[in-house]
């Protein structure tokens, strides 16, 4: 299994947060693998959590056979943590294919918030109609509130303390399966990873701006975010309302301004001041400025202060591939060679995408 675990994607990701049309992929392969295993006669899986699931060359979820039992009897402990611990195995020490649910309806939960919620605390919201305050920020926009609230309810039922009172893994694999968007999408594409039947050379095809990152031709990277010029911050840029053009907006609008003339004019360290000025107000956010900034560090030989500022325009437009260009381009300043290979790959694959017409 080439591409990590579903842990390494949800809590530790470093490129891109795992989309919400994945997460549900996984949820609804992580059923139908329960389901198959019952009908194997192998209904009973030893703690069942996101470091169990793997990901294949294709980018499809798979569930690992490691924690598979014989008899409710295998195994010295259910798990390391006992909040997260099916309540009857706490009385019994036996694990049943009831408990195995309670451990989905755990995993469920991770998908949604991207983190490792006791699910004590994730009911308490749940019955206080606070569940949206468990999805995970990243996802912002990327679900409708019915999808939401039918994968919390798979979850709360998951979750009941009475073992009897939870689904089965066939009934969630229906319920999961119409949850499904994109399904026409490889997962590959989704989970932003190279598929392992694409050459080298096909993947690192790369655009202008990508090969002067890969390169490290800053001069040849700063006339393209030149004449770019900021199309890409439609949808990012903060607008303001009358009255907030106050003098003090005027000045910081003035400091990006006199920025921009700069950066035009090759003034790279006038420019990370007037940058600097305009960020620090933080009234408007505009992943450009920051992309101009970056470069303006690359120019100036501050690759550390580059790599943030390539990061911070990531956290405004995660999909944006001047972002993870500029990232390349950063970590080959500082030595990283490895990890700007990596920067570069995910550019191309995000530019790939916008040219598929893939959101």
């Amino acid at each position: 299994m080439p591409n990590d675990t579903l842990a390494k994607h949800l809590f530790h990701w470093e490129t891109q947060p795992m989309q919400w049309t994945m997460r549900l992929r996984v949820a609804l392969h992580l059923a139908q693998a329960l389901e198959y295993c019952g009908s194997k006669g192998r209904a009973l899986y030893h703690d069942l959590n996101p470091y169990r699931v793997l990901f294949d060359e294709d980018g499809n979820s798979r569930l690992s056979c490691f924690g598979l039992m014989k008899n409710s009897r295998d195994g010295k402990s259910y798990s390391t943590n006992l909040a997260f611990t099916p309540p009857e195995y706490l009385k019994t020490g036996r694990v049943t294919s009831e408990s195995v649910i309670y451990s989905f309806g755990t995993l469920l939960l991770d998908l949604l918030s991207g983190k490792h919620i006791p699910p004590s605390h994730a009911l308490d919201l749940i019955r206080g109609r606070n569940f949206l305050m468990l999805a995970d920020s990243c996802l912002e926009g990327q679900f409708s509130d019915d999808d939401g609230t039918e994968l919390v309810q798979l979850a709360s039922r998951c979750l009941q303390y009475e073992p009897r009172e939870r689904p089965n893994a066939k009934s969630l694999a229906v319920a999961l399966l119409s949850l499904q968007r994109e399904t026409e999408v490889p997962s590959y594409v989704l989970m932003g990873i190279p598929h392992g039947s694409v050459s080298t050379s096909e993947q690192m095809t790369l655009s202008p701006l990508g090969d002067a990152c890969s390169r490290m031709d800053l001069t040849a990277v700063h006339e393209i975010l030149e004449n770019v010029g900021y199309k890409d911050d439609e949808g990012t840029a903060t607008e303001l309302s009358f009255q907030m053009w106050t003098n003090q907006m005027q000045d910081t609008l003035n400091s990006k301004k006199q920025g921009d003339a700069a950066f035009r004019h090759k003034d790279f360290r006038t420019a990370i001041d007037c940058y600097t000025q305009f960020i620090e107000v933080g009234t408007v956010v505009s992943p450009t400025v920051f992309a101009r900034r970056c470069l303006s560090y690359l120019m100036s030989d501050m690759p550390d202060e580059a790599l943030h500022d390539a990061t911070q325009a990531q956290a405004i437009s995660p999909a944006w591939p001047t972002a993870f260009y500029l990232q390349a381009a950063s970590k080959s300043a500082l030595g990283k060679n490895d990890e700007a290979q990596e920067a570069l790959k995910q550019a191309t694959l995000l530019e790939a995408r916008r040219t598929t017409g893939i959101s």
